[in-house]
């Protein structure tokens, strides 16, 4: 798309940036909640298959859809996000970028998702759900980062819960979450029926403590359990890893 129609759709006080070598362009708040590594991770992480019909839940901007929409043009995606101002910059996002016949970025809440979707009517489900609880420091002032961040308006349980209601039959579920709380992630998919299948553990620094899991589980799925190599997003200081290098080499990314 030509940089002189980013106008019909950026709002004042929205940064660019770009990715997947420049094919995708992201309008984010310069102020507001932004994405961050997390995102890039879960993206990297997860492995659409041709044809899917995917559900994003709190998509925030809209990145992962987006990147996903890009690296498979056969899938399609559905956004559901709480915040009524991040939803509209989604849908923007996919509109800017000619997605939004495969992208369909909607305002609503997971707790409701019933009222919503059907059962059975996604094949495969992915968040970056808020990390913190209510109880836990100080809640961010700014509304958005509160919401992100924060157990405000839903928690793991919630997105899990929601997230199996309407998978299909084998569906599976993809996430990113704290490595503390990593039994409380992998206890409650076996609360639902969501067999964690495939599993990384992340670390900051390779003598680090793990920081993030990233999970994939199967509804109903067999007991069998893959943890793959540990990934590490520095090497030193602020010096990504090969790996991390790796991954943003894929994605393009550049502000």
């Amino acid at each position: 798309m030509a940089e002189k129609n980013l106008s019909a759709y950026r709002k004042d006080g929205e940064s660019m940036e770009r990715l997947l070598d420049g094919r995708l362009k992201i309008l984010q708040p310069l102020k507001g909640y932004r994405f961050s590594v997390d995102a890039i991770l879960l993206a990297s992480f997860f492995r659409e298959r041709p044809g899917e019909h995917i559900l994003e839940v709190g998509p925030g901007s809209g990145i992962i859809s987006l990147i996903l929409a890009v690296r498979s043009p056969d899938v399609r995606i559905t956004g559901i996000e709480i915040q009524e101002d991040l939803a509209d910059l989604a849908r923007r996002n996919a509109a800017m970028n000619g997605l939004d016949d495969r992208v369909d970025m909607q305002w609503g809440d997971i707790r409701q998702i019933g009222r919503r979707f059907p059962p059975s009517s996604f094949d495969a489900v992915l968040f970056n759900p808020p990390y913190r609880r209510l109880q836990s420091g100080k809640i961010n002032p700014d509304r958005q980062k509160a919401v992100a961040r924060h157990e405000v308006e839903g928690s793991f349980a919630d997105f899990l819960r929601g997230a199996r209601q309407v998978l299909k039959p084998a569906g599976r579920v993809a996430f990113i979450y704290p490595a503390p709380r990593s039994i409380e992630a992998l206890s409650r998919m076996r609360r639902e029926k969501i067999e964690p299948k495939r599993m990384r553990v992340v670390h900051s620094y390779p003598d680090s403590e793990a920081q993030f899991i990233l999970v994939e589980g199967l509804r109903e799925g067999g007991e069998e359990l893959h943890i793959l190599p540990p990934l590490y997003v520095y090497r030193t200081g602020k010096e990504y890893s090969e790996e991390m290098n790796r991954i943003f080499q894929d994605l393009g990314t550049v502000s």
